[in-house]
């Protein structure tokens, strides 16, 4: 018998919609809870809720597991490339001459820490990564980010993600009042929680307590360390390939494959909203997509984890999350009280 050569594309076919389906399907409600609790955040909906319900996925993970590894990789990678039209480069360039020592200050601080600590307290290298990137730049934009560079694994990324949220959380409740308490203006504070809160919704939540001019600088300091992904990820990108011994075929084109596609369109967006090309109503669309699109693939991510595999790393990532979260404050409070003087 003679099978017909596009049997093997409609077997696999129905796999893809199966897991896809499936993580779209909880994206989508992870998007409605975080809508109505903006503090948590469809983020942590999406990768909780997926590792609740990854038992289910697991019995059934040859079905799932095209359409969940799309929903972790090309879903991803779209989400980075919406972002970039929130960004306007002018943006950039005035708030980042301000902002730019404090950032890259913290992000220094963070990054080294991650590495240092991280390997004292034995957290795996791809765990310790995350964590790293995600509380020195942005969460789970910038966890997201990082995920295909150094292809880690759905385990390690729903740690990383859970680990940034409560740490989000625990600024929203102790920087306003630590703000008070050390006379901060709106303009400092701003600073602060752009520098060292990681999701946007935690950001305007923790600044919204010093008025709208808070609010305002933050947010912009926070879209402009954003930016601070790439030069991470194309670094990311170089050690994990160095790290795969490449055959000599491979490294002579290593340097035309070394910039993430989505990176690319990342900017090239970020550079069509500063020519004025992505309309308001555009904007703020994409920023919608985005949103969703992250949900989406962290719900992927939630639903391909291994929950025994959490249990085994134990607290000592946690630890590692709570010493960096304390040291990127700690930081952005210090520079900005050195370089005032």
């Amino acid at each position: 018998m003679i099978v017909p050569a596009d049997v093997p594309c409609r077997r696999r076919a129905p796999g893809t919609a199966t897991g896809l389906g499936a993580a779209v399907l909880l994206g989508l409600a992870a998007t409605v809870a975080g809508t109505l609790v903006p503090v948590v955040g469809a983020p942590v909906f999406a990768v909780v809720g997926g590792v609740v319900l990854s038992p289910l996925a697991r019995r059934r993970s040859p079905a799932m597991a095209p359409g969940l590894h799309l929903a972790k990789g090309l879903v991803l990678q779209l989400s980075v490339v919406f972002l970039g039209a929130q960004l306007s480069l002018r943006q950039v360039l005035s708030v980042g001459a301000e902002s730019l020592p404090v950032m890259l200050g913290s992000l220094g601080v963070c990054l080294l820490l991650a590495w240092l600590v991280g390997r004292r307290l034995g957290v795996p290298r791809d765990l310790r990564t995350l964590i790293g990137v995600g509380t020195g730049i942005c969460g789970a934009s910038a966890i997201a980010a990082a995920t295909p560079a150094i292809r880690a694994r759905s385990n390690d990324v729903a740690y990383a993600i859970s680990t940034i949220f409560l740490f989000n959380v625990a600024a929203v409740l102790v920087f306003p009042p630590l703000g008070h308490v050390l006379e901060l203006s709106a303009h400092a504070f701003g600073l602060f929680a752009g520098t060292a809160v990681n999701d946007t919704s935690s950001v305007v939540a923790a600044a919204g307590v010093y008025g709208q001019d808070a609010v305002r600088y933050a947010v912009v300091v926070k879209l402009v360390r954003a930016l601070m992904i790439i030069p991470v990820v194309l670094v990311l990108t170089t050690l994990n390939r160095r790290r795969a011994d490449l055959p000599e075929t491979s490294k002579a084109r290593l340097a035309a494959s070394l910039v993430p596609w989505f990176l690319v369109a990342f900017l090239a967006v970020a550079a069509l909203n500063t020519a004025g090309l992505i309309p308001v109503a555009a904007q703020a669309a994409l920023h919608h997509v985005a949103l969703l699109f992250i949900a989406v693939a962290l719900a992927g991510v939630g639903l391909s984890t291994d929950v025994a595999a959490l249990r085994r790393a134990g607290a000592r990532p946690l630890l590692l999350g709570l010493i960096l979260w304390a040291a990127v404050s700690s930081t952005s409070l210090g520079l900005q009280y050195l370089l005032a003087r």
